[in-house]
């Protein structure tokens, strides 16, 4: 059975805290951010394509990379070590941890894109409330929040999606907020466990053991607590202040207008940040995963649409 589980995400629903959680595990030192696999760390990586495929992935369109997309994974499924031997790979307790912003989607031979069963052996999926996401979202990007709005809304969305550059990662498609988490959801090739982004908030250590426990991983009580010390967000904040950290856009500033990648972390921040009207829009647009997913509607929202 394949060692890997997929950590999949929307973008900006704590998917990296998530795994330096998990990389802080049996340390006695806080991991270092810049640490953490870049190149080689999640599912969208070009590296792994090229490696595997032997020749370079912006040769392709994005279609063409897709049908491939499969055969990298089955190829990264069998091998015990990462395609780029530098990179150090999330990995605990005998498995390896891949971040992912892919839906869970299918190609047009009818394949799993990220390869099914034959690749995973699970996959943790950590939630979030779109309406933290869409400030957030905002910042990553550097729009607007109504555009990230409009942007968790769109079908058609992607990350990477450009069709006139190459840019560093393959195409992530993301068709909307409520349609990418039920893509995952709903898929029925590898089990499913969502974590979230509140909960894990709340209790940071019960959630993270539940999430280890369902990978099929023991780890102790204790070391728990140390990694979700090692793990805190004031500190992962400060080491992003004195030496950055690699996985933020480029533009993105540590203490500049645009803020830091671990920009605020905090549950419920919509209520500061949004106006009445930008709720009453995601909440409309996502209605019905968010009542799947245990988001209420907010008391104005309510009286606005009701």
């Amino acid at each position: 059975m394949s060692d890997i589980v997929w950590l999949a995400s929307y973008p900006k629903s704590g998917n990296t805290w998530f795994r330096l959680l998990v990389a802080n595990l049996g340390r006695d030192t806080p991991v270092d951010i810049n640490a953490l696999p870049e190149t080689s760390g999640i599912a969208s990586a070009r590296g792994w394509f090229d490696a595997a495929m032997l020749f370079p992935s912006g040769l392709l369109t994005h279609e063409e990379s897709d049908r491939l997309r499969p055969r990298v994974y089955r190829a990264l499924a069998a091998s015990a070590r990462p395609a780029e031997p530098d990179e150090q790979e999330t990995r605990f307790g005998g498995a390896r941890f891949i971040k992912s912003h892919d839906a869970y989607s299918y190609t047009v031979d009818g394949e799993a894109l990220l390869g099914g069963a034959e690749v995973a052996k699970a996959a943790i999926l950590i939630v979030r409330d779109p309406r933290d996401i869409a400030g957030s979202l905002a910042n990553h990007l550097g729009r607007s929040i109504d555009q990230a709005i409009d942007f968790m809304a769109a079908p058609d969305s992607s990350l990477s999606g450009r069709r006139d550059r190459q840019q560093s990662q393959l195409r992530q498609q993301l068709p909307t907020w409520a349609g990418y988490n039920r893509s995952w959801l709903d898929q029925g090739d590898i089990p499913v466990h969502h974590v979230r982004y509140e909960d894990l908030k709340t209790d940071t250590a019960g959630v993270l053991r539940a999430a280890l426990d369902f990978a099929g991983i023991e780890v102790s009580d204790a070391a728990c607590r140390q990694a979700v010390r090692f793990a805190a967000f004031d500190a992962l904040q400060q080491q992003e202040r004195e030496h950055g950290f690699r996985e933020a856009p480029r533009g993105m500033t540590r203490d500049g207008a645009r803020g830091g990648f671990f920009r605020r972390g905090v549950s419920g921040g919509w209520r500061e940040e949004l106006s009445v009207g930008q709720v009453a829009r995601i909440e409309a647009d996502q209605a019905v995963m968010m009542a799947r997913l245990s988001y209420e509607r907010s008391e104005g929202s309510e009286r606005m649409t009701g």
